[in-house]
């Protein structure tokens, strides 16, 4: 038995045999040309054919993992149409008169390079992009595609790494688990395959691609990271039963379904779900969420290849509120910046986008966009029961800045007829060391406060969460987070607001009973931890020291 360590990104086990992913990454030879029309004529069928197949992913991956995560391909698509791109591309056939085959494998050589050297985070990923969007164009000048797993049986996929495109492609029904050498916990794949609640463990390292072969019997064991090569008895009767266990834990949670959100001693606690589009809605119903704890709204300038208008926003916002019919409903305002950018925004290239021009920072030195939300969401406050949150509060003034919009905002509505809830609550993210320093003066300004303890944690201990070689020093429990927690929590309680947390932590079981001991709340998670996270409430003695 070989053993092999990697990062685990969904927690599940597999077993069964080993698949190796192959890619025909063929080496691309320079040729000499003379008919140049003809070689750009064969460029642009490729590319013609590339954008079918991308659509069809897209429409597959909405299918799959939702608009949000199916976005990417949208994005593949954009790159495909980039006037550098193609441009580097027919400026190399026609000077060079060069094959179009070496002129696209060498533009995205330039291109990767060019985004790999850059510190954004978010430019760095688009390195893989280009490269996956330039080997489809290579492969369809070629004619030859990725080999596909050709069986009847459902495999451990294993890879040097899978471009987003090829983790979609693959047919679900067949695929056990993903392994894969490289790759980050935060890359598209990684997102991917926890959306497709497939058992997946990244970064594994060379090594193991040099040891495996088709047909070799693997266990992936997705919880701690470890992949087991032709295991022993010893270790495949273990995780057969961790397995079952798994099993049996996800079927005795359903039984949870309907029950309250109660400690043994009688607290009782909300427990919301975090969701980036409306097609997620399904998903927070099906698993039992109390109410939705966190809307990415961002998803609507994401998706969107200009300003998405206030009746755009208000439809997508009532659509919310009326499908969960009086459930509460928290929309976290436009939190585009950092890594995540939308071109028609025109952002300027930051050194460290992350403490940059992002989020409300953008809302307050462009109100038009800030108002335009502001009047959709109070507009849609109308159907249903709404929270209005505010992402990235350094200071006092911030707030003072952001409530004077919003009574701006709700005496124009005033004016104008048009109808909105004044039980409509306002809300912070705390998620700067700033905000929970002074939460006990942001406090008696809103109504609640909701912990985004990603950020907190990447501010607090000054570590990029986008960066994976800083992974080994994050340490999600590190006193100085929960301290400020804690104080965030008093200082709420002190002035009549109520505290959640909707960050990743927030699912974090072994941290739920140190939560509810701070005065949380809410605990806000993706909506399959709903029920964990209940059972683990429903667990707790707050009565016992």
């Amino acid at each position: 038995m070989t053993t092999f360590t990697g990062k685990g990104v969904y927690g599940a086990v597999a077993i069964g045999k080993i698949s190796v992913f192959k890619k025909r990454d063929a080496e691309v030879k320079r040729v000499r040309i003379d008919d140049i029309e003809r070689e750009k004529q064969r460029l642009e069928h490729a590319k013609a054919a590339s954008m079918e197949q991308l659509s069809e992913i897209y429409e597959k991956a909405l299918k799959e993992v939702g608009e949000t995560n199916a976005a990417i391909f949208e994005i593949h698509q954009m790159m495909l149409d980039d006037d550098d791109y193609n441009e580097s591309i027919i400026t190399m056939i026609e000077s060079q008169k060069v094959n179009a085959e070496y002129a696209v494998a060498k533009t995205a050589d330039n291109f990767a390079e060019m985004f790999s050297s850059m510190d954004d985070a978010y430019m760095k990923a688009r390195a893989a992009d280009i490269r996956d969007i330039s080997n489809r164009i290579i492969s369809n000048l070629s004619g030859e595609r990725s080999e596909e797993t050709a069986v009847n049986e459902k495999v451990i996929i294993c890879a040097s790494d899978l471009a987003p495109s090829e983790t979609v492609s693959l047919d679900k029904e067949k695929v056990l688990a993903f392994v894969t050498a490289h790759g980050s916990s935060n890359s598209h794949t990684a997102i991917l395959a926890r959306n497709m609640n497939i058992p997946a463990v990244i970064g594994t390292g060379d090594d193991f691609l040099a040891a495996i072969k088709d047909g070799d019997a693997a266990i992936v064991d997705g919880f701690t990271g470890e992949v087991f090569i032709d295991p022993d008895e010893e270790t495949r009767a273990r995780l057969l039963k961790k397995q079952a266990d798994d099993e049996k834990q996800k079927r005795l949670l359903q039984e949870l379904k309907g029950k309250e959100n109660i400690t043994l001693d009688g607290t009782k606690v909300h427990i919301f779900a975090n969701i980036g589009s409306v097609d997620h809605i399904g998903e927070v119903l099906l698993n039992d969420a109390g109410g939705i704890g966190l809307f990415r709204s961002e998803f609507l300038y994401l998706e969107s290849s200009d300003y998405p208008t206030e009746e755009q926003q208000f439809e997508a916002y009532k659509k919310v509120l009326e499908t969960m019919a009086g459930k509460k409903v928290i929309i976290r305002t436009l939190d585009i910046g950092a890594d995540k950018k939308v071109d028609y925004f025109n952002l300027k290239r930051e050194e460290n986008p992350a403490l940059g021009y992002r989020a409300i920072r953008i809302c307050l030195t462009r109100p038009e966009i800030f108002k335009t939300q502001l009047r959709a969401l109070y507009r849609a406050s109308f159907y249903g029961n709404l929270g209005i949150m505010f992402p990235m509060i350094t200071s006092v003034s911030e707030l003072e800045k952001i409530l004077a919009i919003c009574a701006e905002v709700r005496a124009e509505l005033k004016a104008e007829s048009v109808e909105y809830s004044e039980d409509t609550e306002l809300g912070i993210m705390i998620e700067t060391p700033a905000a929970a320093l002074i939460s006990d003066q942001l406090a008696q300004m809103v109504d609640f406060f909701s912990v985004g303890t990603n950020d907190l944690t990447q501010y607090t201990l000054a570590c990029d969460r986008q960066n994976p070689d800083i992974e080994p020093f994050i340490d999600t429990h590190h006193e100085a987070i929960l301290t400020l927690i804690r104080m965030s929590a008093e200082n709420a309680h002190k002035h009549g607001a109520w505290i959640g947390i909707c960050g990743e932590l927030a699912a974090d079981t072994s941290l739920t009973e140190t939560f509810l001991r701070m005065g949380i709340d809410e605990l806000s998670v993706a909506p399959t931890f709903v029920l964990k996270v209940r059972e683990a409430v429903r667990n707790t003695d707050l009565s016992k020291s």
